[in-house]
Order: C-alpha cells, then sequence, then structure tokens
C-alpha cells in the first residue's frame, strides 16, 4: 500500500475530493446523484449496510435508517458530473492503523459502495474513480473559509466555466441558481428543511455565519476577495 503524503488524522480538517477515473463522469442522472448523497449519510456509520438488502428489499427511506456511531463529521459537501468534494473530520479514533482511520474507513466505504452501484446500473469495467482519494490538510480559519467557499460556489462552473479565474459576472443569477442546484449543502447553510440536512454535522466545524442571510454575502466576498488578493 502507498504511503499518503499527507498524513490523516481523525483530529484534524480536511479537504477530500475524487474525481471519475481519465475524468470520466460519475454521475450519469439524478439517480446517480440520489444514491451518492444517500450513501453520504448511509456510510457514516460503524454498520455494514447493503443497500439493496438494508434499505430496497426492507421499503425503508435510506434517511430513516438507524446507522449507530458515525466515523466522521462532514462540514460541506457538493457533487458535481465528475467529481466530488468534502469538507471533513474524523469524529473519533477508531483502533491504529490506516485501515482503522475514521476518515480513510469512511471515504473507502463511500467510494466502493457508490462504485459498485454505478457498474451494475451502467455495465461499466474498471475503476470509477481516478485512483486514491486526495486530501489538503486545513489548518486554519483562513483555508476554512475558502474552502466553505469552494465547495459551494463549485456549481459555478456549470453556467459560467471561468467564474475562478474571472470572478463571477451575475451575482443574481448566481444566487439563482446555487439555491436551485440540489447536490450540495449550500441549502443547508440557507436554513432550508432538507432530508438530506441529516449528513451535515455542523457543530463540529467553525462557524463563521451568524445568520443565514450571512452566509450568501460571505461565501461570495471571502471568495471575491481572495481572488483579488491572489491568494486562491
Amino acid at each position: 500500500m502507498s504511503i499518503r503524503k499527507i498524513p490523516i488524522l481523525n483530529s484534524e480538517y480536511y479537504h477530500v475530493y475524487n474525481r471519475g477515473n481519465s475524468k470520466q463522469k460519475i454521475f450519469l442522472d439524478e439517480e446517480d446523484y440520489l444514491r451518492f448523497v444517500k450513501l453520504l449519510y448511509l456510510c457514516n456509520s460503524d454498520e455494514k449496510i447493503n443497500f439493496r438488502t438494508d434499505i430496497t428489499e426492507k421499503g425503508i427511506d435510506a434517511w430513516n435508517f438507524e446507522r449507530g456511531k458515525t466515523l466522521v463529521s462532514i462540514g460541506s459537501w457538493v457533487l458535481m458530473p465528475n467529481h466530488f468534494h468534502l469538507y471533513i473530520t474524523g469524529s473519533r479514533s477508531l483502533a491504529s492503523g490506516e485501515h482503522n482511520n475514521a476518515i480513510i474507513v469512511f471515504v473507502q466505504k463511500l467510494s466502493t459502495a457508490y462504485a459498485k452501484y454505478f457498474n451494475a446500473k451502467h455495465s461499466h469495467t474498471g475503476s470509477l474513480f481516478e485512483g486514491k482519494f486526495k486530501a489538503v490538510h486545513v489548518k486554519d480559519d483562513i483555508q476554512s473559509k475558502y474552502l466553505i467557499s469552494y465547495i459551494h460556489l463549485n456549481p459555478m462552473k456549470l453556467i459560467q466555466p471561468d467564474w475562478k479565474e474571472n470572478g463571477i459576472k451575475d451575482f443574481k443569477l448566481a444566487l439563482n441558481f446555487l439555491s436551485s442546484y440540489r447536490w450540495s449543502s449550500f441549502n443547508y447553510y440557507k436554513g432550508k428543511e432538507l432530508q438530506e440536512n441529516a449528513i451535515i454535522n455542523s457543530k463540529d466545524f467553525p462557524n463563521y455565519f451568524d445568520k443565514n442571510e450571512d452566509f450568501e454575502k460571505e461565501i461570495f466576498e471571502w471568495f471575491s476577495r481572495s481572488l483579488a488578493s491572489g491568494n486562491l
């Protein structure tokens, strides 16, 4: 097993991401996105959960599944057509060794469960993801605030591919689009009541937004300041 350049510790915070092998799409339709979102919730558990036997065949809603102790805390997330991003920390320590690191165990469970689903549904062969997931250590508030902004603004690529390089051209359009984009935690921070809010455990992350209405303003302003200062 290869050694990670950045060690992953349960007590620390990380930007975790991965994309499709050769940049291929990993979400081809709404059902794919929904499955991954539900797996973000279900795989965050000590329990070995089989979606077909534990959820589908029993006719229960995934969000009602008693998953027991969680492995990690997720602060924000986004799904894009060929990749995903998570802001994550280990919620507790497991036994020593990489195989028992809570963050690694969770992401491996998530990736394996989704790849099995995707390959079976779409008759796909070979590796779905581009190797081992990537992780960036989030060391301070500057990185943390940038990451929260970056994750939630990521879908802007779908309507303005050059948003990161040149800034957001139409803020009203951007807000409407991000509010309607289902595959991120954006609306959790807007205060909307959604089933997928169960994925988030925000108490384990810094609170930068005293009010829901501050969230939109803050992520745009923070990103704009970072762009202007050349810190991206």
